[in-house]
């Protein structure tokens, strides 16, 4: 069986320490859709909204989120639905890193699972292909999580000067093939 995305970045001793949802969700190919509840918080500072808008990040509110992951041959798809707004995403590997090219700007996050939580953190980041400081991106991390037999996420991105640029977390449903 052919690995999947991140358990080709990650490596199967620590993909095998990921809880069943983190898992399951990201060891599917083909194309799958999930569903679950989003809160969006949004800065305010100027550059928050300039960076925002060139990485197509979801507006402030709570409500539904719904996600579509394509994972076909050695990369991902993926485009998050949020109160009428797509975030559209493309993901593969590259140098260990899992790179991820969201609206004008390219990360290559550096993948590690600590105590059964999928951490990302910034190793590397491009904006119209020049590249930027990795230490302006060090308040950018995202976490995927299981409580009680949920998927669980939690994205912050925060920036010297601009502040706060987006912080979202919620769950999703992920069915095992079963229903269960």
């Amino acid at each position: 069986m052919t690995q999947g995305l991140f358990q080709r970045v990650l490596g199967d001793p620590a993909f095998d320490c990921l809880p069943a949802t983190v898992s399951l969700l990201h060891s599917r190919a083909g194309r799958q859709r999930y569903r679950g509840e989003v809160d969006v918080r949004r800065g305010r500072h100027p550059m928050a909204r300039l960076f925002a808008w060139a990485t197509r990040l979801p507006p402030a509110g709570e409500g539904i989120i719904s996600v579509e992951i394509d994972a076909r041959g050695t990369g991902e798809h993926w485009t998050r639905h949020v109160g009428g707004h797509a975030m559209p995403s493309r993901l593969w590997s590259q140098d260990g890193l899992l790179c991820e090219q969201l609206g004008l700007v390219r990360f290559g996050f550096r993948l590690t699972v600590e105590e059964g939580v999928l951490v990302w953190r910034v190793a590397r980041v491009h904006a119209l292909g020049l590249p930027l400081p990795a230490r302006w991106f060090r308040a950018v991390l995202a976490r995927e999580s299981e409580t009680a037999g949920r998927y669980w996420f939690d994205v912050a991105a925060a920036m010297p000067l601009a502040g706060l640029l987006v912080h979202y977390r919620g769950w999703l449903e992920v069915l095992d093939p079963a229903g269960t």
